[in-house]
């Protein structure tokens, strides 16, 4: 068996600033890895994580000392014990997936256990900036019932409330959910638990580093775990504090650990939130299949885009209409 292994780099121009606790950015930055094997060509899309150490050039390098094993057939189990969870894991498994749908012509959602596809409802971000330009980002984003809210600003819990109350009061009508990126610490949070909880949020994503999530239990607030949780054994291991977890495929190194990941989650009664980072709808398709499970979606990454790839992911508000075959899988 041979195979031609390609490692593509792409940005992609957003069309304003998104920022979060961590940091702001004006592009998206992804990398594409492409398997052909007899004229038929499997593609997958990751975004590295700098929370993580991830960069675009460690994720390239990672594929390419893979390149003589992926040439000579390497299979998505091989991958599971070649790679730790990651971008380029998850560029690779899910090239894989790709490639063996066009190969068999089974779409990838059977293989999964599908037996077909469901639109779903996406939430809609609204990123992390001054209380009243959030809300004006809260009224535009009308067409969403539900809102994930990025907080964690340097200038504290007390400042991330006068945030939340902008977006509560522009957004009556909708369900929120807020998103600290580990932004806060727990003493503060203890401290203005009482006031958070009054605006009827489903959840507070990863609020405070992992080193401090043991102390989430003695917080009467709903909590979703993120960053703390990468693959099916941190599911596994994590937090009683977490009732939900965000299962994302640049975590868990592609849909075969994520699939894992969904099981677990389920056998640990925690309910389950499918994210994404911001790229293309190439990165949302096999996305899509994890949704299906789901108890919340956050697929909204293209929207932030000024440009998508073509053909992609048909939004109609927030209803996203399953990924055609021309796509991926």
């Amino acid at each position: 068996m041979t195979r031609h292994i390609r490692i593509k780099v792409e940005t992609w121009p957003l069309k304003q600033r998104f920022a979060i606790a961590r940091g702001s950015k004006i592009d998206a930055e992804v990398i594409c890895v492409e398997i052909e094997e007899n004229g038929i060509r499997g593609c997958g899309e990751a975004v590295p994580y700098a929370r993580f150490g991830e960069t675009i050039e460690t994720a390239s390098a990672a594929v390419e000392a893979l390149m003589p094993a992926l040439q000579s057939g390497m299979s998505r189990d091989d991958l599971s014990q070649a790679l730790l969870p990651g971008a380029a894991r998850n560029a690779l498994d899910c090239a894989m997936w790709d490639l063996a749908a066009k190969q068999s012509g089974q779409r990838a959602y059977a293989a999964a256990g599908l037996e077909t596809l469901k639109p779903v409802t996406t939430a809609f971000t609204i990123g992390l900036d001054d209380a009243d330009r959030m809300a004006i980002m809260a009224v535009k984003a009308q067409s969403y019932p539900l809102l994930k809210i990025k907080l964690g600003g340097a200038d504290g819990v007390m400042a991330d409330l006068t945030r939340l109350a902008a977006v509560a009061e522009a957004r009556p009508d909708a369900q929120l959910v807020v998103d600290a990126n580990e932004g806060w610490q727990v003493a503060e949070l203890a401290r203005y638990a009482e006031p958070l909880g009054r605006y009827g949020v489903l959840f507070f994503e990863q609020p405070v580093p992992q080193a401090q999530e043991s102390e989430l239990a003695k917080i009467d607030l709903p909590f979703c775990a993120d960053e703390s949780v990468h693959d099916a054994h941190d599911i596994e291991a994590m937090s009683a504090a977490y009732s939900w977890v965000n299962i994302k495929l640049d975590k868990a190194g592609g849909l075969t650990e994520a699939l894992a990941c969904v099981e677990m989650a389920r056998a640990r009664r925690k309910k389950i939130m499918v994210g994404c980072m911001v790229a293309t709808s190439l990165s949302m398709a096999p996305a899509f299949i994890l949704a299906q499970h789901a108890d919340l979606v956050d697929l909204d990454g293209p929207l932030w885009l000024a440009q998508d790839r073509d053909p992609g992911l048909l939004f109609d508000g927030a209803s996203i209409q399953p990924p055609s075959a021309d796509i991926w899988g």
